[in-house]
């Protein structure tokens, strides 16, 4: 996770829609850099719907921390799942004006290099209540959709 200091991201940061697209994988959509990415850079914010329901779930949204769910749209909403990704996202605490109360931004940052047409990824870090199979083909490739941390007690139910 990155520390996302609000001089990082200028005075309004949103999301760089115009440097990722939205195009077909070989399992459904995926998002692909529109240009090269130094690692550590944040390449866009995920924005969406907030959702304080800690019952709740869907085949996109992410985890924010305290019960809270973002339920991301376009193009972030088809970031792939991949056991060696090339990016993460982070959250962070961010007011638009002096004295308005923070809320939860999130971000997508390259945790390596990307080239300009590579397909972005994530580790959805999925406990082994969602575990599916994993499709990533990664050389390191854990055969399932769940954390690292899991697979242990995934492989021996």
């Amino acid at each position: 996770m990155k520390n996302l200091e609000r001089s990082e991201c200028g005075s309004r940061p949103g999301p760089k829609r115009k440097s990722v697209r939205v195009a077909r994988t070989r399992i459904g959509k995926g998002v692909f850099a529109r240009r090269s990415y130094p690692a550590s850079a944040m390449v866009g914010e995920i924005t969406g719907k907030i959702v304080d329901d800690a019952d709740y779930g869907s085949d996109y949204c992410f985890d924010i921390g305290d019960g809270l769910y973002l339920e991301p749209v376009p193009p972030f909403r088809f970031v792939n799942h991949c056991c060696e990704p090339n990016c993460e996202f982070d959250y962070h605490q961010y007011s638009d004006q002096p004295g308005e109360e923070p809320r939860k931004r999130v971000y997508l940052f390259a945790l390596r290099d990307i080239k300009k047409g590579e397909e972005l990824s994530i580790d959805y870090n999925w406990s082994t209540t969602y575990a599916i199979p994993c499709r990533c083909q990664a050389p390191s490739c854990r055969g399932w959709v769940v954390s690292q941390d899991s697979i242990d007690e995934l492989v021996q139910q």
